[in-house]
């Protein structure tokens, strides 16, 4: 049985808590703006407060638009697709390009490879999240696994060059934290001091709510389908951004293959997590270590957060505890009494 949901907002349900949320007299007064379209392969909401809303929405739009046709790996005159299809040659890249490019390879530095931007091979070999996704047999595996590898990326001042002949570049766990950082500089720019986004998951609140409090987040049960909220966040310039094995994934005589695979082993990481949510200030990184600690597991991932200024992470096992970073203590409530709250800084020494 597939079960495909490209449209991820099964991960984090912000859009339905706010909307849900009655407008005071002074967000009535206040010019609001909202819009929605299917970008970077996923559903993008977007709200915006203040006189100069809808031109920042707009504006928004058009910045994701532009960034998807740079980092596409499928739309033919994106560097991504440019770069993939010319192994071994040195290829023109838009700076914009080339800020995401260094900092995936700047993670899958630091992660020991967990994240890794060249897992492409292995994404396309399952095709999970497509309409025929598959096992595949071992010999397939061993030989995507030798076209991975962040080695064969070669970044220069403005162009990069892939030197293994068919390695291919990945950016969809990374790419939608630095458009997500964009739509923020686009807002500030037209004066907007209260908005959020939503990248398929990938939420990012601009200030706090209009009436003074902060944006609710919630978080996603990831036993249950869209709509069942299992934690909430308080939020105030802040980004949440969930990882999990139930976004994406089909099942084969009886096992579930999901969407985040190991680099390593070349098979969806096995660790006994159901899902890592990431809070910080900053999209770009947040996008990029969700899936780093997934694949890395409850203690080094713990640990690896634990070592990293203004980043905190949730992260959910598969026996419902919920274990969460020293920064988190006061603003994470469990809404579900099944979830077992563990603080998880002293878990990770």
């Amino acid at each position: 049985m597939l079960k495909n949901k490209k449209i991820i907002l099964i991960t984090i349900i912000a859009v339905i808590l706010l909307t849900l949320t009655g407008c005071s007299n002074k967000e009535e007064k206040i010019p609001q703006a909202d819009d929605s379209a299917f970008l970077m392969d996923t559903l993008v909401q977007m709200r915006a407060h203040g006189e100069n809303a809808e031109k920042a929405v707009e504006a928004s739009m058009e910045r994701i638009r532009e960034l998807e046709n740079l980092m596409s790996k499928t739309i033919e005159t994106s560097d991504i697709y440019k770069l993939n299809n010319s192994p071994e040659m040195k290829i023109d890249i838009n700076q914009e390009s080339m800020k995401v490019l260094k900092k995936a390879v700047n993670y899958a530095e630091q992660t020991d490879g967990n994240f890794d931007p060249t897992i492409g091979a292995l994404v396309e070999l399952w095709g999970i999240g497509t309409k025929n996704p598959e096992v595949p047999s071992e010999s397939e595996i061993k030989r995507a696994l030798s076209n991975t590898g962040y080695q064969y990326l070669k970044l220069y001042d403005s162009s990069a060059e892939i030197t293994r002949p068919g390695v291919k570049v990945d950016l969809g766990g990374i790419a939608k934290g630095f458009a997500a950082e964009e739509v923020k500089k686009v807002v500030e720019n037209y004066g907007i001091e209260h908005a959020f986004v939503n990248l398929g998951g990938n939420v990012l609140v601009i200030g706090d709510k209009v009436d003074g409090t902060p944006w609710k987040i919630g978080i996603q049960d990831p036993r249950k389908d869209r709509g069942n909220v299992m934690a909430i966040v308080d939020a105030v310039d802040k980004t949440i951004v969930t990882s999990g094995n139930y976004e994406r994934y089909f099942e084969k005589d009886g096992k579930i293959y999901h969407h985040i695979i190991d680099p390593k082993t070349g098979y969806p990481a096995e660790n006994n997590l159901l899902s890592v949510s990431i809070i910080s200030e900053n999209s770009f990184d947040a996008d990029a270590l969700s899936t780093a600690v997934y694949v890395m597991g409850l203690k080094k991932g713990m640990k690896f957060i634990e070592n990293m200024e203004d980043v905190n992470v949730m992260i959910i096992t598969e026996d419902l505890d919920v274990y969460i970073s020293s920064g988190l203590k006061d603003i994470v409530e469990i809404k579900d009494s099944d979830f077992n709250l563990i603080e998880g800084e002293n878990f990770a020494d």
